[in-house]
């Protein structure tokens, strides 16, 4: 079209908007393929991990490996290679092979692709296999790469508990160039590669415990029936995260195979489910413990009775899983905590992957929530119900402004965070807006701001308002939200977190509800509850105080009484309030409370007046 358009007459301005019309139809058409492609790719890897739930030889399972890679990634071979007993690499398996020069083949140390991988511990690359300098060539391997025809070669790391056992490798007959989405789906097939290593050898040493203690005493059989059920119970937990179970169930199932109180956190430590007698076992989630546990890529004893196991995905460190026994945990008790950190990684990266696949749909219909006016409730209820999302159970808004120009990393963490706590997300106008459960939008600007913080260079800026019910309220919320990180700029305290309550009298004035009682209340509150005489007394004191220039002595003047009553008045009202009452911000929101509170007698008094004289007025007539 735009061709075409080209050779019309048509006005600079009309080929501008021509050329940028087009551009966006391309972006669309780009995205839209991006989010097919990863769709793609997470529907192969959860099929992969179903097929890793299969009792299998390791080759076989080796062969799922790379006939997935294959398929998912597009190349034309995929193989496998292990270490052996001299920490040489030999090809295991191999898939898309032309020649019989690849199985088998053993590479020494410090060649090829391999020993780039060992070293560095991490993916590994080439566009151009045959012509890279970087590679330490070795006749005997660029061989069989010429036989085979191959060009570009990708290795992945294959790690067990930190340490490198082996190399999953991609390969293409023509130049090509791989995408970090590659590189990425090829990383977790290493790890399934891995997972469907030990499941194997696992499933060998059961079966060979099992046929030696056949002839064993009931006490031996016993131990063979509890093996049997762990690897049972590790079968039950892939399926429950493959059938959609959510994360309190897994964590639930877990702690009951090993009977006792199994609690699960993230990397900033905060409880996402537990289960079992856990009562205490949240001390037990400190920094120390996380990285400890992903440390030692395993089980780790971290007290007597207390041990804690890493939740990772490949490199990303997720939490850790903490479980708490009254009997010593054994070899293979180790082995299945091991395996639930697993799952339960597995469950939280298909969790977040779902989140971003329905994201779109959910934050239009945020967008629609937060439209002035609201149009068509009744739909957006049924939408809402849809959605999952309970608008008559309380929420706040909290608005976040990223500082230093990490907006789209801000903006991926927003879409995570908000899929955990149940809540909604969308951007407007360079800000990041969340809806989210909860009765205390203070605590929701502190918690969101320490939690993003640990993924910026710099502390973003949190305004929040709230708590409300209901539809309609969203946008009103927003708007006060809104209100609140515009003060904090205004007040040069960019990078802090502050709710419309925590903004004292600035709330006040910026709010819609315009809350007077609860100001009222919140500043002199314990000088109108010390009874009416005593605390009439205290307020007229504290006037008299304020209007004399915050000296005693005119106070006293004014008010007709000796100085040292007026300074026992001062110090009642100081055991009230708490220190500090009649300085800085807190003395402006005293008086404005007062203020307000004579202002509403006035007004009373008024209308009283009025009231007296209309009904003296209708009984004249």
């Amino acid at each position: 079209m735009l061709q075409s358009a080209q050779q019309q007459p048509l006005s600079p301005d009309q080929m501008s908007e021509l050329q940028r019309a087009t551009h966006l139809a391309l972006d669309v058409q780009a995205s839209v393929s991006q989010r097919r492609r990863r769709e793609t790719f997470m529907t192969g890897l959860v099929s992969t991990a179903h097929d890793m739930t299969v009792p299998s030889s390791p080759g076989t399972l080796l062969k799922v490996v790379t006939s997935r890679a294959r398929r998912l990634l597009g190349f034309d071979m995929a193989y496998v290679s292990l270490l052996d007993a001299d920490d040489n690499s030999y090809v295991h398996s191999s898939d898309g092979d032309t020649t019989a020069l690849n199985v088998g083949l053993v590479v020494r140390k410090q060649r090829g692709l391999s020993d780039l991988v060992h070293t560095s511990g991490a993916p590994f690359w080439s566009t151009d296999y045959l012509n890279d300098d970087r590679i330490p060539h070795w006749p005997e391997v660029d061989d069989v790469v010429r036989a085979e025809g191959l060009s570009a070669i990708m290795a992945v790391p294959i790690l067990r508990e930190g340490k490198i056992i082996g190399v999953l490798y991609g390969a293409n007959r023509v130049v090509r160039h791989f995408t970090p989405d590659e590189i990425s789906v090829m990383r977790s097939l290493a790890d399934f590669a891995s997972v469907a290593l030990e499941k194997a050898e696992l499933l060998d040493r059961t079966r060979a415990q099992i046929a030696a203690l056949e002839s064993l005493s009931a006490q031996s059989r016993v131990t063979v029936a509890r093996l049997t059920d762990l690897g049972d119970a590790q079968s039950r937990l892939t399926s429950m995260v493959l059938d959609g179970s959510d994360l309190q169930q897994l964590t639930s199932a877990a702690a009951r195979t090993l009977d006792a109180g199994l609690v699960v956190s993230d990397a900033y430590g905060q409880i996402l489910a537990s289960a079992g007698d856990a009562d205490g076992l949240s001390e037990a989630v400190t920094d120390r413990a996380v990285l400890e546990a992903h440390a030692a890529g395993g089980p780790i004893l971290l007290s007597p009775g207390r041990w804690a196991s890493p939740v990772s995905a490949g490199a990303e460190n997720l939490g850790i899983v903490v479980l708490r026994s009254a009997t010593e945990l054994d070899a293979e008790a180790q082995r299945f905590l091991r395996f639930a950190g697993q799952a339960v990684a597995m469950l939280l990266v298909i969790q977040r992957s779902t989140a971003v696949a329905a994201g779109p749909v959910r934050d239009e219909f945020f967008d629609e929530l937060l439209a002035v006016p609201l149009r068509v409730p009744h739909r957006l209820a049924t939408h809402a119900q849809r959605l999952q999302v309970n608008l008559e159970e309380p929420y706040v808004i909290v608005v976040v402004r990223p500082e230093g120009g990490e907006h789209g990393k801000a903006v991926v963490w927003a879409s995570s965070y908000s899929h955990r706590c149940r809540g909604l997300k969308t951007v407007r106008d360079g800000r990041i807006v969340l809806l989210l459960p909860g009765s205390d939008a203070s605590a929701a600007a502190r918690a969101v701001s320490d939690e993003l913080s640990s993924s910026l260079a710099q502390r973003p800026t949190v305004g929040a308002a709230g708590p409300a019910t209901g539809l309609s309220a969203v946008s009103r919320l927003h708007l006060e939200a809104q209100r609140s990180l515009d003060a904090l700029t205004v007040l040069g305290e960019a990078g802090t977190a502050a709710s419309m309550a925590d903004l004292g009298f600035l709330g006040l004035l910026l709010s819609d509800d315009r809350d007077v009682d609860g100001f009222v209340a919140s500043a002199i509150g314990p000088l109108l509850e010390d009874g009416s005489e005593r605390g009439a007394d205290l307020i007229g004191t504290v006037e008299a105080y304020f209007a004399a220039g915050q000296s005693p002595t005119h106070a006293a003047e004014a008010l007709y009484i000796h100085a040292n009553t007026v300074a026992r008045r001062l110090d009642r009202v100081t055991g009230l309030l708490g220190s500090g009452w009649q300085k800085g911000e807190r003395a402006v929101e005293v008086q404005l409370a007062l203020r307000l509170l004579r202002a509403r007698e006035v007004l009373r008094q008024q209308r009283e007046t009025t009231l007296g004289t209309r009904t003296r007025a209708a009984s004249s007539e």
